[in-house]
């Protein structure tokens, strides 16, 4: 890219939470940035208006009779759907960035070959490195592209991790705000409501990572995520309860000092970082403000309130396919708990039973890693149907002896 030429971005999930974020960014910035290809599910109505202030050369979604809609409302506008489409987004010839926002284990597929054509990947969804971490970061080392995260807690780590060198790293600390339930009397959570798990208390996020937050798992992925971004082990890779959320993360070094990042809690920050590493700019975004925070706040993970998290460990220490496992397991949990199939308490006790039935093996195709994926997902489905009669007397988290 020459200099003073804008950065060319292929948004995928360009109708989520992320997405929206990234076209405000871009929005703020028309200088520095221009969207080149863009993604969406089936939220066409949403992507109309993208796609009239962006104009994108090329553009994907879920499905065929959306495709056709879009060809005939936007003459000349290349149109895909389906998984083909999502990877002809990421790998669209004029773009230097792709920002990866689809939820869930169908970002694998696109962001493995964006970095396998050398294209910097901005990640926000953890999903990618959990169910194929190590073949990402491969790719991305033999092709030399770099992989940037947009998660608020491995930018925080990122922007951490640039005060010294990896062998002076002791440990990462993980913050997390503990969710809407981080004070709810645990003789109670049988009663949890879909809204009451989607109120999430600093946040405002999309209603699967909510879910995610309010079991929990999300901080879970998120060490996994953290494992293969910082090539640290999870032994070295910790989660404290920081209920403000203005802290995002941490790092402690050898030498027994600590470096943390704090901002206002608000996703464009993270979306700019990796848009415009490895320099900073002047932005309009909100300054934090330290005198009105009074106190931030630090507590130990209650493992007896968020068991996910011990999950998620677990399948990281097994490895393979295990963390696949994990995530197929927990994505069909989540939506079958926010169709008001199974109750809050069955979503980690479907992926805890899935991963104690979990034949690990490792991974060394992307083909693999869906073939898991796919398996995970049907086992799980098929305990849903005794999870609903409210059978979910929460089992070990972990494997077998």
């Amino acid at each position: 890219m020459s200099a003073g030429a804008p950065r060319r971005l292929a948004l995928l999930g360009a109708t989520g939470s992320i997405g929206r974020s990234a076209l405000s960014v871009v929005e703020a910035f028309p200088d520095r940035f221009r969207v080149v290809s863009m993604s969406a599910g089936r939220n066409v109505e949403a992507l109309l208006p993208a796609i009239s202030a962006c104009r994108p050369a090329l553009v994907s979604v879920s499905r065929r009779e959306d495709a056709e809609r879009l060809r005939a409302e936007f003459p000349g506008l290349r149109v895909g759907w389906g998984e083909q489409g999502l990877v002809d987004v990421a790998t669209c010839e004029e773009a230097d960035v792709v920002l990866g926002g689809v939820v869930g284990s169908a970002g694998l597929l696109p962001a493995l070959q964006a970095v396998r054509l050398g294209k910097t990947l901005a990640l926000a969804n953890k999903e990618v490195l959990v169910v194929g971490g190590e073949l990402v970061m491969e790719a991305a080392r033999a092709s030399g592209a770099a992989v940037l995260p947009v998660d608020s807690e491995h930018c925080a780590l990122h922007q951490a991790l640039r005060s010294g060198a990896p062998d002076e790293v002791r440990r990462l600390v993980l913050t997390a705000s503990g969710g809407p339930f981080r004070t709810r009397p645990l003789d109670t959570f049988a009663g949890i409501t879909v809204e009451d798990a989607l109120a999430h208390p600093t946040w405002r996020m999309g209603p699967k990572i909510t879910v995610d937050s309010a079991t929990m798992m999300n901080k879970g992925l998120e060490v996994i995520e953290a494992r293969w971004l910082f090539d640290v082990p999870g032994s070295r890779i910790d989660v404290v309860i920081h209920p403000q959320s203005i802290v995002h993360s941490m790092v402690e070094w050898v030498d027994g000092s600590v470096v943390a990042q704090l901002s206002p809690n608000d996703m464009r920050f993270p979306i700019l970082y990796a848009l415009t590493h490895p320099r900073r700019i002047e932005t309009p975004l909100p300054r934090l403000d330290l005198l009105s925070l009074g106190r931030l706040d630090f507590a130990p993970l209650e493992e007896a309130r968020y068991p996910a998290v011990k999950l998620a460990y677990a399948a990281l220490e097994a490895g393979g396919s295990a963390p696949a496992a994990l995530n197929a397991a927990n994505e069909v949990a989540v939506a079958a708990f926010l169709d008001g199939r199974i109750p809050f308490g069955a979503v980690v006790e479907a992926t805890a039973r899935v991963l104690d039935r979990h034949d690990v093996t490792p991974l060394t195709t992307v083909e693999e890693a869906l073939l898991v994926d796919t398996r995970a997902r049907r086992e799980a489905e098929a305990l849903l149907p005794e999870l609903a009669r409210g059978s979910t007397t929460p089992t070990r988290p972990g494997f077998p002896e």
